[in-house]
């Protein structure tokens, strides 16, 4: 019984530590790339690099975070105005149903560090 108990055990261990691995370096890769194109004031690489990665803009930039802050936000600090406007028209004005007991976790938030 304590073999099958040590057994279970280190089991449920490994697959905790496999389930709170980091991301994956492709997906990191392609996030880092967004917010670089987002930080920059060029439209032209903004539209590219959403293009060449088949980015979802209502769906990626109300959760993506960059250094801490918002997509927006983050394109408003490093000066990128130009950018910011085109990012801000997903963000504003729509109108959206959503569970009330419903919250994003914090894990679900797409953070990005470079």
């Amino acid at each position: 019984m304590k073999t099958l108990t040590t057994v279970a055990a280190i089991t449920l261990t490994t697959l905790s530590f496999a389930a709170s691995a980091a991301m994956d370096p492709q997906i990191e890769k392609t996030l880092i790339a967004v917010c670089k194109a987002g930080a920059s004031n060029n439209i032209f690489t903004y539209t590219n690099t959403m293009r060449d990665y088949r980015i979802n803009e209502q769906r990626v930039f109300p959760r993506l975070v960059c250094n801490d802050q918002s997509f927006h936000q983050f394109a408003l600090s490093h000066g990128a105005n130009r950018t910011a406007a085109k990012i801000e028209r997903y963000l504003k004005g729509r109108v959206t149903i959503q569970d009330i007991a419903m919250n994003i976790p914090e894990e679900e938030m797409l953070r990005v560090y470079f």
